[in-house]
Protein backbone atom coordinates (compact mmCIF):
# COMPACT_ATOMS: atom_id res chain seq x y z
CA UNK A 1 0.00 0.00 0.00
CA UNK A 2 1.74 3.08 -1.27
CA UNK A 3 1.34 5.95 1.28
CA UNK A 4 2.83 9.68 2.46
CA UNK A 5 3.23 9.81 6.08
CA UNK A 6 3.04 13.12 7.90
CA UNK A 7 4.11 13.62 11.42
CA UNK A 8 3.26 16.24 14.03
CA UNK A 9 4.92 16.96 16.98
CA UNK A 10 7.94 15.61 18.74
CA UNK A 11 6.66 11.75 18.85
CA UNK A 12 4.63 11.85 15.36
CA UNK A 13 8.03 12.98 13.44
CA UNK A 14 9.99 10.44 15.46
CA UNK A 15 7.99 7.80 14.59
CA UNK A 16 7.55 8.99 10.76
CA UNK A 17 11.28 9.07 10.49
CA UNK A 18 11.48 5.64 12.18
CA UNK A 19 8.95 4.24 9.70
CA UNK A 20 10.34 5.78 6.42
CA UNK A 21 14.08 4.09 7.77
CA UNK A 22 12.73 0.84 8.12
CA UNK A 23 11.09 0.93 4.74
CA UNK A 24 14.02 1.72 2.90
CA UNK A 25 16.00 -0.57 4.91
CA UNK A 26 13.49 -3.25 3.68
CA UNK A 27 13.52 -2.07 0.08
CA UNK A 28 9.75 -1.95 0.26
CA UNK A 29 8.78 1.32 -1.55
CA UNK A 30 5.39 1.58 0.49
CA UNK A 31 6.24 5.21 1.86
CA UNK A 32 6.71 7.04 -1.02
CA UNK A 33 7.45 10.59 0.91
CA UNK A 34 7.56 11.71 4.53
CA UNK A 35 7.23 15.52 6.17
CA UNK A 36 7.53 16.51 9.65
CA UNK A 37 6.01 19.13 11.00
CA UNK A 38 6.28 20.90 14.11
CA UNK A 39 6.09 23.84 16.36
CA UNK A 40 9.39 23.61 18.00
CA UNK A 41 12.53 23.82 16.09
CA UNK A 42 14.91 21.70 18.43
CA UNK A 43 12.48 18.94 17.90
CA UNK A 44 13.06 18.90 13.99
CA UNK A 45 16.52 19.12 13.65
CA UNK A 46 17.53 15.61 14.29
CA UNK A 47 15.08 14.49 12.14
CA UNK A 48 17.21 12.98 8.48
CA UNK A 49 13.16 13.31 6.54
CA UNK A 50 11.84 16.67 5.46
CA UNK A 51 10.79 19.27 7.88
CA UNK A 52 8.30 22.21 8.59
CA UNK A 53 8.34 24.61 11.68
CA UNK A 54 4.82 26.25 11.84
CA UNK A 55 3.44 28.71 14.38
CA UNK A 56 6.78 30.99 14.52
CA UNK A 57 4.44 34.10 15.01
CA UNK A 58 2.65 32.47 17.59
CA UNK A 59 5.72 30.50 19.77
CA UNK A 60 9.06 31.43 18.08
CA UNK A 61 9.74 27.86 17.43
CA UNK A 62 9.37 26.98 21.20
CA UNK A 63 6.75 24.55 20.90
CA UNK A 64 3.36 24.96 22.24
CA UNK A 65 4.28 23.48 25.64
CA UNK A 66 1.60 20.59 25.79
CA UNK A 67 -1.07 22.88 25.31
CA UNK A 68 -3.26 21.11 22.48
CA UNK A 69 -5.65 24.28 22.06
CA UNK A 70 -2.95 26.41 21.12
CA UNK A 71 -1.81 23.23 18.97
CA UNK A 72 -4.77 22.97 16.77
CA UNK A 73 -5.34 26.74 16.48
CA UNK A 74 -2.07 26.95 14.77
CA UNK A 75 -2.77 24.00 12.56
CA UNK A 76 -5.70 25.92 11.87
CA UNK A 77 -3.70 29.01 10.84
CA UNK A 78 -1.41 26.57 9.24
CA UNK A 79 -2.99 24.92 7.29
CA UNK A 80 -2.24 26.31 3.45
CA UNK A 81 1.26 26.17 4.32
CA UNK A 82 1.43 22.58 5.41
CA UNK A 83 -1.00 21.71 2.32
CA UNK A 84 1.58 23.44 0.26
CA UNK A 85 4.16 22.21 1.73
CA UNK A 86 2.69 18.63 0.64
CA UNK A 87 1.83 20.03 -2.94
CA UNK A 88 4.05 17.16 -5.36
CA UNK A 89 4.70 15.00 -2.62
CA UNK A 90 0.98 13.37 -2.74
CA UNK A 91 1.08 12.20 -6.08
CA UNK A 92 -1.65 10.16 -7.77
CA UNK A 93 0.10 7.05 -7.03
CA UNK A 94 -0.60 7.30 -3.49
CA UNK A 95 -3.12 4.94 -2.00
CA UNK A 96 -3.60 6.87 1.52
CA UNK A 97 -2.13 9.23 4.02
CA UNK A 98 -1.08 8.66 7.14
CA UNK A 99 -0.77 11.34 9.62
CA UNK A 100 1.88 10.30 12.58
CA UNK A 101 0.85 11.85 16.11
CA UNK A 102 1.27 11.37 19.65
CA UNK A 103 -2.13 12.08 20.91
CA UNK A 104 -0.52 13.13 24.51
CA UNK A 105 1.50 16.08 23.50
CA UNK A 106 0.62 19.95 22.14
CA UNK A 107 1.11 19.89 18.65
CA UNK A 108 0.35 16.52 18.20
CA UNK A 109 -3.04 16.00 19.49
CA UNK A 110 -4.30 19.26 18.79
CA UNK A 111 -3.00 19.67 15.34
CA UNK A 112 -3.65 16.00 13.96
CA UNK A 113 -7.58 16.47 13.97
CA UNK A 114 -7.57 19.60 12.33
CA UNK A 115 -4.93 18.27 10.03
CA UNK A 116 -6.90 15.08 8.82
CA UNK A 117 -9.94 16.90 8.47
CA UNK A 118 -8.04 19.71 5.57
CA UNK A 119 -6.62 16.87 4.11
CA UNK A 120 -10.14 14.79 3.63
CA UNK A 121 -11.33 17.96 2.18
CA UNK A 122 -8.59 17.86 -0.66
CA UNK A 123 -7.69 14.64 -1.40
CA UNK A 124 -9.69 11.48 -2.51
CA UNK A 125 -7.44 8.67 -0.89
CA UNK A 126 -8.21 7.39 2.75
CA UNK A 127 -6.84 9.67 5.30
CA UNK A 128 -5.66 7.75 8.52
CA UNK A 129 -4.35 8.66 11.64
CA UNK A 130 -1.45 6.86 13.19
CA UNK A 131 -1.81 7.81 17.00
CA UNK A 132 -0.17 7.07 19.75
CA UNK A 133 -1.75 6.89 23.44
CA UNK A 134 0.93 7.87 26.47
CA UNK A 135 1.28 5.16 28.76
CA UNK A 136 0.55 5.55 32.57
CA UNK A 137 3.66 6.72 33.99
CA UNK A 138 4.01 10.09 31.40
CA UNK A 139 1.69 12.49 33.21
CA UNK A 140 -1.69 13.74 33.57
CA UNK A 141 -1.53 16.88 31.16
CA UNK A 142 -0.79 13.69 28.62
CA UNK A 143 -3.42 11.98 29.54
CA UNK A 144 -5.97 14.77 29.28
CA UNK A 145 -4.79 16.25 26.03
CA UNK A 146 -4.84 12.30 24.45
CA UNK A 147 -8.21 11.57 26.07
CA UNK A 148 -9.71 15.26 24.61
CA UNK A 149 -7.99 14.48 20.93
CA UNK A 150 -9.00 10.89 20.91
CA UNK A 151 -12.88 11.95 20.43
CA UNK A 152 -12.29 14.22 17.58
CA UNK A 153 -9.37 12.39 15.84
CA UNK A 154 -11.43 9.31 15.44
CA UNK A 155 -14.25 11.08 14.03
CA UNK A 156 -11.95 13.61 11.67
CA UNK A 157 -10.09 10.58 10.28
CA UNK A 158 -11.14 7.72 7.89
CA UNK A 159 -9.98 5.33 10.98
CA UNK A 160 -7.39 6.12 13.66
CA UNK A 161 -5.01 3.04 14.43
CA UNK A 162 -4.28 3.06 18.42
CA UNK A 163 -0.59 2.29 19.63
CA UNK A 164 -0.68 2.15 23.48
CA UNK A 165 2.21 2.89 24.57
CA UNK A 166 2.24 0.70 27.55
CA UNK A 167 1.70 -2.13 24.91
CA UNK A 168 5.22 -2.82 24.09
CA UNK A 169 7.27 -0.91 26.69
CA UNK A 170 9.91 -2.93 28.69
CA UNK A 171 9.66 -2.53 32.69
CA UNK A 172 13.19 -2.48 32.67
CA UNK A 173 14.33 0.23 30.29
CA UNK A 174 14.19 4.13 30.84
CA UNK A 175 11.50 6.36 29.09
CA UNK A 176 14.25 7.26 26.43
CA UNK A 177 14.93 3.42 25.77
CA UNK A 178 11.25 2.48 26.19
CA UNK A 179 10.25 5.10 22.82
CA UNK A 180 13.09 4.02 20.78
CA UNK A 181 12.15 0.26 21.77
CA UNK A 182 8.16 1.30 20.74
CA UNK A 183 9.35 3.08 17.62
CA UNK A 184 11.15 0.30 16.32
CA UNK A 185 8.47 -2.10 16.82
CA UNK A 186 5.43 -0.02 15.45
CA UNK A 187 7.79 0.77 12.45
CA UNK A 188 8.44 -3.41 12.05
CA UNK A 189 4.73 -3.81 12.23
CA UNK A 190 3.16 -0.91 10.42
CA UNK A 191 5.79 -1.02 7.83
CA UNK A 192 4.97 -4.87 7.18
CA UNK A 193 1.36 -4.08 7.33
CA UNK A 194 1.91 -1.20 4.57
CA UNK A 195 3.95 -3.04 2.43
CA UNK A 196 1.39 -5.76 2.10
CA UNK A 197 0.47 -5.89 -2.05
CA UNK A 198 4.23 -3.99 -3.05
CA UNK A 199 6.29 -5.83 -5.60
CA UNK A 200 9.03 -7.62 -3.88
CA UNK A 201 11.02 -11.33 -4.30
CA UNK A 202 8.81 -14.09 -4.01
CA UNK A 203 5.33 -15.25 -5.03
CA UNK A 204 2.59 -16.05 -2.61
CA UNK A 205 -0.30 -18.09 -2.80
CA UNK A 206 -2.64 -15.87 -1.68
CA UNK A 207 -0.94 -12.36 -1.82
CA UNK A 208 -2.94 -9.56 0.04
CA UNK A 209 -3.11 -6.38 -1.99
CA UNK A 210 -3.69 -2.80 -0.56
CA UNK A 211 -7.44 -2.60 -1.42
CA UNK A 212 -7.59 -5.43 1.62
CA UNK A 213 -5.72 -3.23 3.95
CA UNK A 214 -8.59 0.13 2.64
CA UNK A 215 -11.84 -2.02 3.15
CA UNK A 216 -10.49 -3.54 6.42
CA UNK A 217 -10.31 0.16 7.89
CA UNK A 218 -13.27 1.19 5.77
CA UNK A 219 -15.63 1.04 9.29
CA UNK A 220 -13.66 3.76 10.27
CA UNK A 221 -13.48 4.66 14.32
CA UNK A 222 -10.39 2.65 15.96
CA UNK A 223 -8.06 -0.18 14.58
CA UNK A 224 -5.84 -2.14 15.82
CA UNK A 225 -1.97 -4.07 14.76
CA UNK A 226 -1.30 -7.35 16.47
CA UNK A 227 2.10 -9.28 15.65
CA UNK A 228 3.62 -12.17 16.03
CA UNK A 229 6.63 -14.46 14.67
CA UNK A 230 8.46 -17.64 15.55
CA UNK A 231 11.00 -19.78 13.68
CA UNK A 232 9.75 -21.96 11.09
CA UNK A 233 10.12 -25.06 9.48
CA UNK A 234 10.87 -25.92 5.96
CA UNK A 235 8.05 -28.15 5.42
CA UNK A 236 4.52 -25.89 5.24
CA UNK A 237 2.87 -29.20 6.48
CA UNK A 238 4.85 -28.76 10.09
CA UNK A 239 3.90 -25.17 10.23
CA UNK A 240 0.04 -25.52 10.72
CA UNK A 241 0.05 -25.12 14.28
CA UNK A 242 2.97 -22.71 14.19
CA UNK A 243 0.45 -20.75 12.09
CA UNK A 244 -2.29 -20.71 13.76
CA UNK A 245 -0.61 -19.94 17.09
CA UNK A 246 1.07 -17.22 15.36
CA UNK A 247 -2.75 -15.60 15.03
CA UNK A 248 -3.81 -16.22 18.53
CA UNK A 249 -0.70 -14.71 19.61
CA UNK A 250 -1.19 -11.66 17.12
CA UNK A 251 -4.62 -10.92 18.84
CA UNK A 252 -4.30 -11.55 22.21
CA UNK A 253 -1.01 -10.72 23.52
CA UNK A 254 1.13 -9.09 20.48
CA UNK A 255 -1.95 -6.43 19.97
CA UNK A 256 -1.41 -2.55 19.65
CA UNK A 257 -4.55 -2.40 21.70
CA UNK A 258 -4.13 -4.64 24.13
CA UNK A 259 -7.07 -6.46 25.24
CA UNK A 260 -9.17 -5.28 22.00
CA UNK A 261 -10.53 -8.48 20.18
CA UNK A 262 -14.05 -7.90 18.85
CA UNK A 263 -14.44 -6.13 15.87
CA UNK A 264 -16.39 -5.14 12.64
CA UNK A 265 -13.54 -6.08 10.06
CA UNK A 266 -10.17 -7.92 10.29
CA UNK A 267 -7.48 -8.80 8.07
CA UNK A 268 -5.20 -11.69 8.84
CA UNK A 269 -1.49 -11.27 6.56
CA UNK A 270 1.27 -14.27 6.75
CA UNK A 271 4.44 -13.25 5.96
CA UNK A 272 7.32 -15.46 5.23
CA UNK A 273 8.77 -17.51 2.22
CA UNK A 274 5.91 -18.96 0.39
CA UNK A 275 6.56 -22.30 0.71
CA UNK A 276 7.01 -22.59 4.54
CA UNK A 277 3.31 -21.32 4.47
CA UNK A 278 0.48 -23.94 4.84
CA UNK A 279 -2.72 -22.86 3.47
CA UNK A 280 -4.33 -25.56 5.96
CA UNK A 281 -2.77 -23.24 8.54
CA UNK A 282 -3.86 -20.20 6.78
CA UNK A 283 -7.24 -21.29 7.00
CA UNK A 284 -7.64 -22.28 10.62
CA UNK A 285 -6.04 -19.12 11.76
CA UNK A 286 -9.16 -17.40 9.85
CA UNK A 287 -11.65 -19.09 11.00
CA UNK A 288 -10.46 -18.95 14.61
CA UNK A 289 -9.87 -14.91 14.27
CA UNK A 290 -13.75 -15.20 12.82
CA UNK A 291 -14.60 -16.40 16.17
CA UNK A 292 -12.70 -14.77 18.09
CA UNK A 293 -13.76 -11.58 16.83
CA UNK A 294 -17.33 -12.17 16.04
CA UNK A 295 -16.57 -10.94 12.72
CA UNK A 296 -18.22 -11.66 9.38
CA UNK A 297 -15.50 -9.97 7.09
CA UNK A 298 -12.20 -11.60 7.73
CA UNK A 299 -9.67 -10.56 4.74
CA UNK A 300 -6.52 -12.74 4.11
CA UNK A 301 -3.36 -13.33 2.87
CA UNK A 302 0.28 -14.04 2.27
CA UNK A 303 3.55 -11.69 2.34
CA UNK A 304 5.98 -13.26 0.80
CA UNK A 305 9.07 -12.47 2.49
CA UNK A 306 12.60 -13.95 2.16
CA UNK A 307 12.92 -15.18 6.15
CA UNK A 308 13.31 -18.30 7.89
CA UNK A 309 10.56 -16.64 10.42
CA UNK A 310 6.45 -16.68 10.18
CA UNK A 311 5.02 -13.66 11.16
CA UNK A 312 1.18 -12.76 11.63
CA UNK A 313 -0.41 -9.28 11.26
CA UNK A 314 -3.76 -8.64 12.42
CA UNK A 315 -5.11 -5.34 11.44
CA UNK A 316 -8.80 -5.32 13.56
CA UNK A 317 -11.00 -2.55 12.06
CA UNK A 318 -14.01 -1.13 14.09
CA UNK A 319 -13.23 -2.69 17.57
CA UNK A 320 -14.78 -2.30 20.58
CA UNK A 321 -14.17 -0.54 23.26
CA UNK A 322 -11.63 -2.39 25.04
CA UNK A 323 -11.01 -2.65 29.00
CA UNK A 324 -7.65 -1.09 28.69
CA UNK A 325 -8.81 1.72 26.43
CA UNK A 326 -11.06 2.47 29.34
CA UNK A 327 -9.23 2.41 31.94
CA UNK A 328 -7.12 4.87 29.99
CA UNK A 329 -10.21 7.04 29.05
CA UNK A 330 -10.75 6.74 32.68
CA UNK A 331 -7.34 8.60 34.10
CA UNK A 332 -7.99 10.93 30.41
CA UNK A 333 -11.24 12.51 32.20
CA UNK A 334 -9.67 12.28 36.09
CA UNK A 335 -6.63 14.14 34.66
CA UNK A 336 -9.11 16.79 32.72
CA UNK A 337 -11.30 17.03 35.65
CA UNK A 338 -7.83 17.80 38.07
CA UNK A 339 -6.71 20.34 35.92
CA UNK A 340 -10.31 22.32 35.70
CA UNK A 341 -11.54 21.88 38.77
CA UNK A 342 -13.36 24.90 38.58
CA UNK A 343 -15.47 23.61 35.17
CA UNK A 344 -18.95 21.94 35.48
CA UNK A 345 -19.06 18.65 34.72
CA UNK A 346 -15.22 18.59 32.99
CA UNK A 347 -15.60 14.30 32.53
CA UNK A 348 -17.89 14.60 30.28
CA UNK A 349 -15.59 15.21 27.58
CA UNK A 350 -14.99 11.47 27.91
CA UNK A 351 -18.38 10.09 28.51
CA UNK A 352 -20.65 11.71 25.42
CA UNK A 353 -22.05 10.43 22.43
CA UNK A 354 -19.63 11.62 20.25
CA UNK A 355 -17.55 9.21 21.96
CA UNK A 356 -19.74 6.17 22.22
CA UNK A 357 -20.31 6.31 18.28
CA UNK A 358 -16.69 5.57 17.84
CA UNK A 359 -17.14 1.76 19.18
Amino acid sequence: MKVVLIGLGQAGGKLTQALASYDYEMGFDAIRDALAVNTAEADLQPLDIDTMLIGQDRVKGHGVGGDNELGAEIMQSAATEVLDGLDGRITSQAEGIFVVAGLGGGTGSGGAPVLAKELKRIYDVPVYVLGILPGRSEGSIYQANAGRSLKTVAREADATLLIDNDAWQSADESVEEGFETINQQIAQRVGLLLASGEVIDGVGESVVDSSEVINTLRPGGIAALGYASAKASEDSAENINTITSLARNALLTGTSLPNAVKAETALLVIAGQPERISRKGVERARSWLEDETGSLEVRGGDFPLDSDRLAALVLLGGVERSNRLQAFLDRAAEAYEQANEQQAEPAATFQNDELEDLF
